[in-house]
């Protein structure tokens, strides 16, 4: 049987996105439609801050970012590897922890250095290092979400140039608008107060957190109509 645990990793939990939903996605999902996926729960998330309602939030923002695992499976990404060199305890603009792009204007984008020793194991531990980086305190919950949805058509836009032409150079920019992107979805999370690994232990507790099947036997019909 298939499971997050708490104390899940970052690659761990892709794996797991792949054993349980790897099978039907190949079969029924192109890129497009992962992407449109992600677009259609993280937006019914962010409907949930407007709506002042965390759970909606958190459930909406949770299937979002296992449909971008799901991509990122189809494109054969490492991303706990690409999200550690984009932001290795430091932020991937100014190369600062926390970041002081705000308050030092900063206009051109500063090398980061990386320290292997500092890297994260668990995805927690990935959730506290981006709080370090970028505190809570300096945004609101409302400025997060704008910030997720924003990073959310980076991610479209950059597919859309890496489908248009299958370049080497393409696909690195995913690499790139991925890992923030990811960035976005904690930042969200830790402006909620919300810990990803424990509610995600919650939710698939049991392979598909719907049928509760690895791999996942939930009719196309059935995950098109969908709605949390």
């Amino acid at each position: 049987m298939a499971s997050v645990k708490p104390n899940i990793s970052i690659a761990n939990y892709q794996k797991f996105v792949r054993e349980v939903y790897g099978l039907p996605n190949d079969r029924n999902f192109s890129s497009a439609d992962m992407l449109a996926n992600m677009e259609r729960f993280l937006m019914r998330g962010l409907k949930g801050i407007r709506k002042g309602n965390p759970d909606k939030t958190t459930v909406n923002l949770l299937i979002a970012q296992s449909w971008f695992m799901s991509l990122m499976n189809q494109l054969h990404l490492d991303m706990e590897d690409h999200i550690w060199r984009r932001f290795p305890y430091q932020c991937s603009y100014c190369a600062h922890c926390p970041c002081v792009c705000w308050a030092q204007k900063v206009q051109t984008r500063r090398p980061v250095k990386i320290n292997n020793r500092l890297r994260p194991k668990t995805l927690t531990g990935f959730q506290e290092m981006l709080a370090k980086i970028y505190p809570t305190s300096t945004r609101t919950l409302e400025h997060a979400g704008v910030h997720l949805a924003e990073e959310m058509g980076e991610v479209s836009e950059a597919m859309m140039i890496f489908r248009s032409h299958r370049l080497e150079a393409d696909l690195d920019n995913v690499i790139l608008e991925s890992a923030d992107l990811f960035s976005c979805f904690m930042g969200v999370f830790n402006s909620l107060g919300v810990n990803v690994a424990n509610e995600l232990s919650k939710l698939f507790s049991r392979n598909c957190h719907v049928c509760h099947q690895a791999p996942c036997t939930c009719s196309f019909e059935f995950i098109v109509k969908i709605k949390t």
